[in-house]
């Protein structure tokens, strides 16, 4: 009778094991934080064919499930794969091929990066990127004639951080046809004695930026590949960027379906004739990694820069109060087209008059409640007058949180007493109960841990200030986890699809060595990313 009843047990158990469900990859033994609709928290996960198949703990889905690969995280953290709301992907990864200017301390510290730089590659042009005046102990724009003497007859383009200004030198200037007599709508040409001194703001720098040489197509590939791998070693999975040519959203496109790139872009197209007929008035174009359904407009130009709109001047610069880009009856038209077209608009909003400008162009399209979900790009000086708006018309305000910590040591000095209207992203929040958040990158760095350790701790990486800026306006860790992932999906019409780790949708999470919910504020931006997994596939681990 003994030997009947093993035989039955094992019987038993192999017809069970014979009856688990066959998937692609078991993840167990975590703590997984899903961001559903409950925040819950569980252990393990099954994923087939790209998609998470079920959620539960250990127990549940290894009794249901077998894999030939069962990976163990021995209690590590698991969340859904980043979303940045707001990047400049590709413009990222042509900064890549340029000299890197952040963090310089001085105009001469850049004069000998440049050098060096175009010894190195031997371009047609010298182009850098990511300076900012801000940082030096002069805290004034440079003037054009270090560079001339430096470079006397090769053209030189060099973007300030925000990308909102350029310095250049004579030849770039004589090149454009650009004197102190050029005048250009929503831009400005500094002079100085009658002549440029090198400085273009918004609109003028495209006099300068349309003569520089497309690059190669190849170097643009290599270029956009190492950017990826850059961005799946911070944990992100997808994004959205701010602003493509149509040129550059088909390059993204038949990279990705040639599985030569796997990040999945939401694409925001710029208002050019070319994308409005061929992607807009087409209609929306999706497929698993692309999204193309939105027009990226700009409605003034950067803080630091003194480009973005203010209802009243600078309160450092009394005879300014910043530019609008373009012309009232262009935006109405854009957004006239995008609504006849079922197309979202997104547009680049600081100063508290470009924030009031848009609010009120967005509210006589969509009128009242509605779900088109219209964005306000930054979103960052709101005049009190004005906040309600982003409820009345469920506009939603998209936000960079890292920007509020950057610009927090001198912000103040633009804006007086006005500090107080900027960077208020909970009072955002409180406005229709989400918000979408991002980087900005390469304004600012690609990390998503610093875009959280700055939503919950208003501090910079050094831990200033030591009670946070302005820290009424911080969010929640579960507010900021949400934003970065469910609210981004939601922000690009995707929260069906991804964002939360949940069945039915893209197995994309990563894994942290600690648990960002719950350490010490100071150790976030320090904490460790293990794995990063888009579709069930490992694309970036820890070595």
């Amino acid at each position: 009778m003994k030997k009947i009843l093993a035989l039955l047990t094992i019987s038993l158990l192999i017809i069970s094991c014979n009856q688990k469900n066959m998937v692609d990859v078991i993840v167990t033994n975590a703590k997984v934080y899903t961001v559903d609709n409950e925040f819950s928290i569980e252990e393990s996960f099954a994923i087939k064919d790209g998609k998470f198949v079920e959620v539960g703990t250990s127990n549940e889905i290894l009794s249901k499930y077998k894999s030939k690969q069962v990976i163990d995280l021995n209690g590590k953290f698991v969340y859904p794969g980043f979303i940045d709301a707001h990047s400049h992907f590709f413009g990222y990864c042509m900064s890549l091929l340029q000299a890197n200017l952040r963090g310089t301390k001085s105009f001469d510290e850049i004069l000998e990066i440049i050098k060096t730089h175009d010894e190195k590659y031997k371009a047609d042009w010298v182009v850098g990127r990511s300076w900012d005046q801000n940082d030096w102990e002069i805290k004034e724009f440079p003037t054009k004639e270090k560079l001339d003497e430096l470079f006397p007859v090769k053209p030189v383009y060099l973007t300030r951080v925000d990308g909102h200004a350029a310095i250049v030198n004579s030849v770039a200037l004589e090149l454009a046809d650009i004197t102190s007599n050029t005048f250009i709508d929503g831009g400005k040409i500094y002079s100085q004695n009658g002549e440029p001194t090198g400085v273009l703001i918004d609109n003028a720098m495209d006099l300068v930026r349309k003569l520089i040489p497309e690059t190669e197509k190849e170097t643009a590939i290599k270029a956009i590949k190492q950017g990826e791998q850059n961005c799946f070693a911070v944990g992100l999975t997808s994004l959205c960027d701010a602003g493509l040519s149509k040129t550059e959203v088909l390059l993204i496109d038949s990279l990705q379906k040639n599985n030569k790139l796997n990040m999945r872009v939401y694409a925001m197209l710029t208002p050019s004739e070319e994308n409005i007929n061929h992607f807009v008035k087409r209609g929306i174009y999706k497929t698993d990694y692309l999204n193309v359904r939105s027009i990226k407009l700009y409605a003034d130009g950067a803080l630091g820069s003194r480009g973005a709109s203010l209802i009243e001047p600078y309160s450092d610069d009394q005879e300014n109060k910043g530019l609008i880009i373009e012309s009232n009856d262009f935006y109405h038209d854009m957004c006239k087209l995008a609504y006849e077209n079922n197309y979202q608009v997104n547009t680049h909003a600081i100063g508290d008059n470009a924030n009031r400008l848009m609010l009120d162009i967005y509210s006589e399209y969509l009128k009242g409640p509605n779900d088109k979900r219209w964005r306000i790009e930054h979103a960052q000086i709101i005049n009190p007058d004005d906040v309600n708006k982003f409820r009345e018309f469920n506009i939603v305000p998209s936000i960079q949180a890292t920007h509020c910590t950057s610009d927090m040591y001198w912000a103040d000095e633009r804006l007086g007493e006005r500090i107080k209207n900027a960077y208020i992203y909970k009072e955002l929040l409180d406005q229709n109960g989400w918000l979408p958040n991002g980087t900005d990158f390469p304004v600012e760095k690609i990390e998503p841990l610093f875009t959280f350790y700055a939503s919950v701790a208003r501090k910079d990486v050094d831990g200033y200030p030591e009670n946070g800026f302005q820290i009424e306006n911080a969010l929640s860790r579960k507010e900021t986890l949400k934003s970065m992932t469910i609210w981004a999906a939601k922000a690009a019409f995707e929260e069906n699809e991804k964002g939360s780790i949940e069945v039915g949708k893209f197995a994309d999470f990563i894994v942290l060595e600690q648990d960002i919910m719950k350490i010490s504020q100071n150790d976030i931006p320090n904490t460790m990313l293990l794995n990063t997994y888009s579709s069930g596939k490992l694309l970036w681990e820890y070595k």
